[in-house]
């Protein structure tokens, strides 16, 4: 696996300024990997401002590939977290963690000899970018039905990648699609039940929000130029807006990044859904605003805009909305039962 150097984001927004032209987010993210552009900080590390800072500028220049290239540093990450010292030279990963019931994984021992080589057989959805990929970490279930990852070199018999189960418009790109997998070979990663417990889950978790404010502090930044030297307060109310939102927003990701930093072990579960929820919203508010502000014009002659304002709203619906806000609560109110001074988090 390469090892995480300095984030580059003056270096990656270089590496964007130079390509001739938009290719796709799969090629894109193999270039990306091959410049070496893939080597971040990790979570908790004291730079995870950095790490996100370099994922809001992928994001903010195109959200499908934001999507990969995200999944791809949250791989490299887990291997990191597992001390598994795994990745070939120039591989190009995904995360696929998704468990609809219908589509599930089982992951198994290969033999008796060797626990680490297992066996992965059933269908896996939601699988992004997966004819772009290399490699894959998956989820499923050993057999003693408990939750586990394997790494699975996708370029094998037992691997294939179907055309079923994405037909979106936004996000198109990353083509999340079914993978079948028949007597696949693979390396178990962690124990059973790895993937959630360890802290790098929540830290990625708002990691993810990270993407989501680039691209919509990129809106509104072309909301600002559209809008200089306009008198017209109806739409200046909007970028406004839009400023509160993304002013809220970047506080509270430097915040979080800060206290992930501060204590990399801890549980950061309510602080990346406080943090993913704000985020979201704030990203809501922009595009809310740019349309507004602006009418259709943008939505149908620019391209950029068209593509981010069809690509954001598929890409913050990784965000479950109320159930990740009832799910915040309930944490708050167990909280409040165990901490007389759970109130103190609230307070200036």
């Amino acid at each position: 696996m390469n090892a995480p150097v300095k984030d580059n984001v003056d270096g990656i927004r270089r590496f964007f300024a130079q390509l001739p032209e938009r290719p796709d987010a799969g090629q894109l993210l193999c270039e990306m990997v091959d410049a070496g552009l893939d080597r971040l900080s990790l979570p908790g590390s004291g730079q995870t401002l950095q790490r996100w800072r370099t994922l809001a500028t992928v994001a903010a220049y195109d959200l499908s590939l934001a999507k990969l290239y995200e999944a791809h540093t949250d791989a490299l990450a887990i291997l990191a977290d597992a001390d598994a010292d795994i990745a070939p030279a120039l591989s190009v990963w995904g995360v696929w963690c998704a468990e609809p019931p219908e589509a599930r994984l089982g992951i198994h021992s290969a033999s008796a000899e060797d626990p680490g080589r297992v066996v992965i057989d059933g269908v896996k959805a939601w699988c992004a970018g997966a004819d772009a990929l290399s490699h894959a970490i998956v989820s499923g279930w050993n057999a003693d039905g408990h939750p586990c990852l394997a790494a699975v070199d996708l370029d094998q018999p037992g691997v294939t990648v179907s055309d079923d189960g994405w037909h979106a418009v936004g996000m198109a790109d990353i083509a999340s699609v079914n993978v079948h997998f028949e007597n696949a070979r693979g390396i178990a990663i962690g124990a059973a039940n790895f993937y959630t417990d360890r802290p790098g889950f929540w830290q990625g978790g708002a990691g993810i929000a990270a993407c989501w404010h680039g691209a919509a502090a990129q809106l509104a930044s072309y909301l600002r130029h559209q809008l200089a030297g306009r008198d017209d307060p109806h739409a200046l109310a909007h970028l406004g807006r839009a400023d509160v939102a993304l002013s809220a927003s970047a506080a509270g990701l430097r915040a979080a990044a800060q206290a992930i930093d501060a204590a990399p072990t801890a549980d950061s579960y309510r602080l990346a859904m406080r943090v993913r929820l704000a985020t979201e919203q704030a990203a809501v508010e922009v595009m809310q605003a740019v349309g507004r502000a602006l009418g259709a014009a943008p939505l149908c002659r620019d391209s950029w805009v068209a593509r981010m304002m069809a690509d954001l709203p598929v890409f913050l619906r990784q965000s479950q909305a109320e159930r990740d806000l009832a799910a915040l609560a309930q944490s708050t109110l167990q909280q409040a039962e165990h901490d007389e001074a759970g109130e103190e988090e609230w307070r200036l």
